[in-house]
């Protein structure tokens, strides 16, 4: 039957891709793959004899014409990425939507994804997350993508290279400020390894340890207070309402509770937490660490 599968391999690991995804690899009459030498490994390992052509950004318009044609032959085509799901980051998206376009189907095969399993054990809250991949290779380009999310109250994710994490590091704690933050390195490989805590103590990190690996980097979402001005109204001269603001300005301490529960959750003690909550949020040390000692046990 003419379908694409968008494949997920492995990430790491060779043994977690699934029965499904080795029974289409199996059955399909051609794998589209992003390295054919990568791939070629996982096939080898599970006897796996399917034939495969290189599917990648520099010959994705050539081989475009390729898989269709197999597809208006009625052979089934598996797309592979090196790691992961297929059309994260990659050029898989074009194909699927070119499949898609000519009328054929188009059946995902879920399994192993970068982004999820470094959120996953990343500690940073889950329920809402916002994916930037590869961020800009300049530092100008890149704090400019920090400054277009530095609003968005949902933790980041991105990937990044050994070769720029710390300069990523670096860019976002000065766009974003001193957030919590993890990196993943390696995962399910044999030096998987998690480091957690702000971006300044990330960087202090990478700057003394020489960065290896594939990076997964995630960054606690906006949680600053809105500041809200109290409004009053009144009749001018002329007998029209005008609106003024008043002072004080009024801090959302909800949301300082909130944030001070999560960081007890996470072994911080009072003083510190009161001290990282107050410069970040601008406020005074001495009120936010009387929020900490009123919190619920």
């Amino acid at each position: 039957m003419a379908v694409l599968y968008v494949v997920a391999t492995p990430i790491g690991n060779l043994e977690d891709i699934s029965p499904r995804g080795l029974r289409i690899l199996q059955e399909v009459g051609l794998i589209a793959a992003e390295d054919t030498r990568h791939t070629r490994k996982l096939l080898q390992r599970y006897q796996i004899e399917t034939r495969l052509i290189a599917y990648h950004e520099h010959n994705k318009l050539a081989r475009l014409d390729t898989i269709l044609l197999a597809l208006a032959n009625g052979d089934a085509v598996a797309l592979v990425s090196d790691a992961g799901t297929p059309a994260i980051s990659d050029p898989g998206y074009e194909l699927v939507g070119a499949v898609i376009e000519a009328g054929f189907a188009v059946v995902p095969i879920p399994g192993p994804s970068a982004v999820i399993t470094g959120l996953s054990a990343s500690g940073l809250p889950t329920d809402r997350f916002y994916y930037l991949g590869f961020p800009p290779r300049r530092s100008k380009e890149r704090c400019a993508l920090f400054s277009e999310v530095v609003d968005i109250p949902a933790t980041l994710v991105l990937y990044e290279a050994p070769h720029r994490i710390c300069e990523s590091l670096a860019d976002a704690l000065s766009v974003l400020g001193d957030r919590p933050a993890a990196v993943a390195r390696e995962l399910t490989k044999l030096h998987e390894q998690f480091v957690r805590g702000t971006l300044s103590e990330l960087l202090a990190h990478f700057n003394a340890t020489e960065p290896r690996g594939e990076f997964v980097l995630m960054i606690g979402g906006a949680t600053r207070p809105t500041k809200r001005k109290p409004t009053s109204t009144s009749t001018n001269e002329f007998g029209v309402a005008v609106t003024t603001d008043e002072a004080p300005v009024v801090v959302d301490w909800d949301l300082i509770r909130s944030e001070l529960q999560r960081l007890r959750a996470e072994g911080w003690t009072g003083t510190k937490a009161a001290k990282h909550l107050a410069k970040h949020y601008e406020l005074d040390r001495h009120q936010v660490y009387n929020e900490w000692s009123n919190l619920p046990e």
